[in-house]
């Protein structure tokens, strides 16, 4: 929200030759001038992909899984391609030193979405005495109390909570760079609590529509569709242009802009700066062009990379509610909260709601004895009592430390290799004894680009040409010791031109209901390192093997001497 950091991300855009996102937002189809700031942008992006596609694999296919290249030889080519990866190195020393488990448990977790808090070194320091401990989540650092009040109330009269909960609220709207004096902040039960307090409390009678970005769905977003429905909302949707799952600009910009006569509110805008799914990165302008026309705007931050909020440039675009969700540790303990910030000057216009999901931050429950007091629990959490008073600067959410000393550069410029190289990989596994070089995997939304977000949706193909059940994929790989995601696209705009591609794409997918698309996802957080998105790759180019699905039924059914359902 102040300039030095919005002045540190755009010095990141060009010293990293990465995007900032401030500059990303051209609208497409608006008029542009030719600066030298997107010149520049354009000659990065531009190398970026010329690098990726010379260094990688290239002129090469895998059509068994036997012969890919191994971790080494190709963390050796990924550093050839990608040698200021090098520079993130910290990222590295972070994770060997505060969670060990990673390499302890030898799982790779690829379905985090969020922000965590604490470090797995830093929990289990709080419990030295317990040794045995099997992991840091039987030792909460803190716990959720239900509050039963409206959104407006607890905007209004809430207070500033116990000094606890004010602690880790100051911590985070600083981590976020949002401004105490422009928004109100309350802790949600989850995600989705967050989206539906908002739906419960919106003025749908005055301003009656509801316009959302999404190019999948969610839980949160069904909620908040459902609730406003039955308040009077009339929901639109945007749609997303097969096969890349671009925004159909000509479609969402009728849908956003009003008649010149009309000045009242339109309703609620609901928008997110990215996918969780695909990756897919929109135009920050959308809002823009959102406010001017009479929308309120939601922004669902809950996506974002965890430095992106430094070069957002809130105080630019003033979104009038945020939402994101915290979880506690990456790897171990994925429970946590959400959080919904209002924009002060909209708290008067809300209307009362039941207010369900709204919750305190208590002090964590020991089974030994009982519930910590408030004193013992900021203790744990490292906040120190100076002269009487608790020193709530002094909050320890080392996770959030660690994303602060280590940068918007290191951070984005870590996820862009790791993203783009597994793209790359699995694009390169194709089915063998096919004429036609079938690939293994379907990539839905941007393949390599310099700009997408850590996240894949894709679905894989068996020899015949049949999609591999999403939920199938997701069992296997938890038997090679990789959680992934599993979603469903929705709002996929084909053309005419591609009809026919259209009806043998649904008969391969076997999924005709409203055009929906199950899919397989993962999701890279700040921790993710090389042998994470190899291990990625390993086990997809394992379906290369034709009877690698009954290979796998065979083999638990011998082990457990019990049929296992795949």
């Amino acid at each position: 929200m102040h300039s030095p950091r919005l002045k540190e991300a755009t010095q990141v855009c060009f010293q990293g030759c990465c995007p900032n996102p401030v500059m990303r937002g051209r609208l497409p189809e608006a008029e542009q001038p030719i600066t030298k700031a997107s010149s520049t942008l354009a000659v990065c992006r531009r190398n970026f992909a010329a690098t990726t596609a010379s260094s990688l694999f290239p002129a090469t296919n895998f059509t068994n899984h036997e012969s890919i290249p191994s971790l080494q030889e190709s963390f050796v080519q990924f550093i050839k391609a990608y040698p200021k990866y090098s520079d993130t190195a910290p990222v590295d020393q972070i994770r060997a030193r505060e969670y060990g488990h990673l390499e302890l448990s030898n799982h790779v977790s690829l379905d985090y979405i969020g922000v965590g808090l604490f470090s797995q070194s830093q929990v289990m320091s709080r419990y030295r005495s317990a040794i045995s401990a099997p992991s840091s989540s039987d030792f909460p650092l803190f716990g959720i109390s239900f509050k039963s009040v409206s959104l407006k109330s607890q905007l209004l009269h809430g207070g500033e909570g116990s000094e606890l909960e004010s602690a880790i609220k100051k911590r985070i709207m600083d981590f976020l760079n949002i401004s105490q004096n422009d928004y109100a902040m309350v802790f949600t039960v989850n995600r989705s609590a967050a989206f539906k307090l908002v739906a419960e409390s919106y003025p749908y009678q005055s301003s009656r529509k509801l316009l959302t970005v999404y190019d999948h769905e969610s839980e949160a977003l069904s909620s908040m569709i459902s609730t406003s429905g039955k308040r009077g909302a009339r929901v639109m949707a945007a749609e997303f242009k097969w096969p890349r799952l671009r925004i159909h600009s000509a479609k969402l910009r009728k849908m956003v802009m009003r008649k010149k006569k009309k000045k009242k509110q339109r309703g609620l805008f609901l928008f997110p700066l990215q996918s969780r799914m695909t990756g897919a990165s929109y135009s920050y302008q959308w809002m823009t062009l959102a406010q001017e026309h009479g929308w309120h705007v939601l922004l669902d931050a809950c996506a974002l990379g965890p430095k992106d909020m430094d070069s957002f440039g809130l105080s630019l675009f003033r979104p009038d509610f945020l939402i994101c969700s915290f979880y506690k540790v990456f790897g171990e303990d994925p429970t946590g909260f959400g959080c919904l910030f209002v924009k002060k000057s909209v708290v008067p216009m809300l209307e009362a709601s039941a207010g369900a999901g709204i919750v305190s931050i208590t002090p964590a429950k020991n089974d030994s004895s009982g519930t910590d007091t408030e004193l013992e629990q900021m203790a744990k959490l490292g906040i120190k009592e100076e002269a009487g008073n608790v020193g709530i600067a002094s909050l320890e959410c080392r996770c959030l430390d660690h994303v602060d000393s280590l940068g918007l550069t290191v951070i984005s410029s870590r996820s862009r290799y790791l993203i783009n190289w597994v793209v790359t990989a699995v694009m390169k596994l194709k089915h063998p004894n096919r004429l036609d070089s079938f690939p293994l995997v379907t990539i839905y939304g941007p393949k390599g680009k310099f700009e997408r977000a850590p996240a894949l949706a894709f679905n894989i193909s068996d020899w015949k040409g049949e999609m591999v059940e999403p939920a199938l994929v997701q069992k296997l790989a938890d038997r090679n010791h990789i959680s992934i995601g599993i979603g469903m696209l929705h709002h996929v705009w084909f053309a005419d031109k591609e009809e026919e591609e259209k009806h043998k794409f649904f008969e391969r997918a076997k999924n005709n209901a409203d055009h929906k698309i199950n899919v397989v996802t993962t999701a890279l957080t700040f921790l993710a390192n090389f042998e994470d998105v190899y291990r990625l790759w390993a086990f997809i180019a394992q379906f290369l093997d034709a009877d690698f699905v009954e290979k796998e039924r065979w083999r638990y059914t011998a082990l457990n001497q019990k049929t296992i359902e795949v």
